[in-house]
Order: structure tokens, then C-alpha cells, then sequence
């Protein structure tokens, strides 16, 4: 497939099927409670709360919510710097210096479209990898229309944690987040896939939106046999790549898992394609021995 920004890998309206296949029940192997695993988009609405069956007693029943990060930290201006830093290129590194003029105008085109009052020169410090996340994240919300940046679903169950004295964990810091998206890929691979979205936008776009529809639907297979689809060129993403989005993540976060749901019943939400495929947290839970079943 090809690549996506990871803020929209994990990915969507209409009413759900009677089986969720979003929202999933941890038990088993001792466990004195059982916990939940709730797969995320997003970029999804959050009125997709109300279509999915057993969620909200669900996460009254838990006594603490484990995400991704801590979205609360996003807010931090030691984090925003951070951010900020990592998003830039050092020294005098500039995208003009790694494009050609062809490409860059190309580019520049592409910024102008998508962020109006912005250009190429504007963002000349910006990572390639930064840029492609940015142009993707104003792509897909002119595409999905009405979409709230303000209202995510990660933050949504965090802040009604916090609100109810609830725990709130995370996985993983922004930095260690940061660093996958912006800082591990060679800034050589990140200026081919910056290429790869401009030359394919639409194409991504319709990929981008049909993966949406299918969380919408909560079609949770379907959702990873469609990010596995493969274009046979360039823009594919590396299995190296892949690995590190999901697979190696979902093995680090199940060092933590079996301490965590032992402890306290927890309500897990990450983003849906961490749950899916043979390296899925879904599969890997099961194969720790717990008994994992979708919530009906």
C-alpha cells in the first residue's frame, strides 16, 4: 500500500454491524476483571461512539484508560517545542537543496492547493516526513468534511477518564512517537514518499477514504488487508517501515499489557490496525493465553 501518514494508517460513517469488531474483551488467565481493547481512528467523528454496542458500559466498568500517549501532554509547551524541533531539519539542510526545481515546484503547487496562504519557501526547514504528514492530515480532513481536529477519540476517552478519577497510562512518549514518524526514516526515503503522496494524491485519498469507510463499518479485516495491498513500486511502504509503525510497537506495548490489565481493569484505545493481522494485538494476546472476543 501505499504509504500513509501513521495519523491516518489506523483509519469511515453509516451504521455499524451487529458484531463490533472495534471493541474487544481481554479475560482469562487469571484475571480478576476483565479489560477492553477499543481500536481508534484518528481522524474518525466521534458520534461513531453511539454505534458501537457495549462501549460506554464497558468503560464505565474499567478503572483506567491506557493510550498510545498521553494526549494531555500535547498541550505542554516543553512538548510543543519539542515537536517543533524534531519537525525541522538541522544545520542548513532545506527541501529546495534535496528537490530538484522540477520537483520543487511541484511541491510548492501541491502546498498552495491543500494549505491556502502557504508555500514552498514557508516550510524550507520542515522535514520531508513532516510535510507529508501535514499535507495528508488537510487532504483527508477537506475529504471527510466536518471533521474536528479538537475531537479525537483518543483524547475523548482520556478527558472522561480524568473526569471520572480515573488513571490515565500511556504507552509510549511524544518523543519516542516523534521519532517514528519524523526522525527513524532516512531523509532520502522521506523525500521519496513525500513525492510518492504528490504524484498519487487522489489515488491515496481514495485508499485513504475507503479504509475510513470500513472503520465506520467496523470491518476490522478488511481494514488490514487493505493497508497490506501492495502497488509493486517505490511508493510501497519497506516491511522495515511497517515493522516499526506496528509490529515492533505492538511487541513492545505487550511488555507492559499482562502488569497492567492484572493490576486494574483497564480500557485499551489505540488505533485500530494495532489490533489486526497475525501481529495484532488481538492475536498476540491470545497467544500470551488470554481469551480475547469481540463485544456483541
Amino acid at each position: 500500500m501505499k504509504k500513509i501518514s501513521y495519523l491516518i494508517i489506523a483509519l469511515l460513517i453509516v451504521a455499524a454491524p451487529s458484531q463490533a469488531q472495534l471493541l474487544w474483551k481481554i479475560s482469562g488467565k487469571g484475571l480478576a476483571h476483565p479489560s477492553y481493547m477499543f481500536g481508534s481512528h484518528h481522524l474518525a467523528k466521534l458520534s461513531i461512539i453511539d454505534s458501537i454496542k457495549g462501549l460506554k458500559p464497558a468503560f464505565e466498568s474499567t478503572k483506567q484508560v491506557v493510550g498510545e500517549i498521553d494526549m494531555k501532554d500535547m498541550m505542554s509547551p516543553q512538548v510543543i517545542a519539542e515537536m517543533q524541533k524534531k519537525m525541522m531539519m538541522g544545520g542548513d539542510s532545506t527541501l529546495q537543496k534535496i528537490f530538484t526545481p522540477d520537483e520543487s515546484q511541484k511541491i510548492d503547487k501541491c502546498i498552495q492547493e491543500y494549505i491556502p496562504g502557504a508555500t514552498l519557501a514557508m516550510v524550507q526547514k520542515m522535514r520531508p516526513a513532516a510535510l507529508t504528514n501535514q499535507l495528508t492530515v488537510v487532504m483527508m480532513a477537506k475529504q471527510l468534511g466536518g471533521f474536528n481536529m479538537q475531537e479525537q477519540l483518543d483524547s475523548y476517552f482520556q478527558k472522561e477518564a480524568s473526569a471520572k478519577g480515573k488513571n490515565v497510562l500511556a504507552f509510549e512518549t511524544i518523543s519516542q512517537q516523534l521519532n517514528i514518524l519524523f526522525n527513524d526514516t532516512p531523509i532520502k526515503r522521506q523525500a521519496e514518499l513525500l513525492l510518492c503522496l504528490i504524484d498519487n494524491i487522489k489515488d491515496m485519498s481514495q485508499q485513504a477514504l475507503q479504509l475510513t469507510a470500513y472503520y465506520n463499518h467496523q470491518k476490522l479485516d478488511s481494514m488490514y488487508q487493505l493497508s497490506q495491498k501492495k502497488d509493486g513500486n517505490h511508493c510501497d511502504s519497506y516491511q522495515s517501515e511497517e515493522d516499526a509503525l506496528i509490529k515492533n510497537r505492538n511487541n513492545n506495548w505487550m511488555k507492559t499489557i499482562p502488569s497492567m490489565i492484572k493490576e486494574n481493569s483497564s480500557f485499551i484505545v489505540v488505533g485500530a490496525l494495532h489490533l489486526a493481522g497475525p501481529d495484532g494485538l488481538i492475536t498476540l494476546l491470545k497467544k500470551a493465553g488470554y481469551t480475547v472476543t469481540p463485544v456483541k
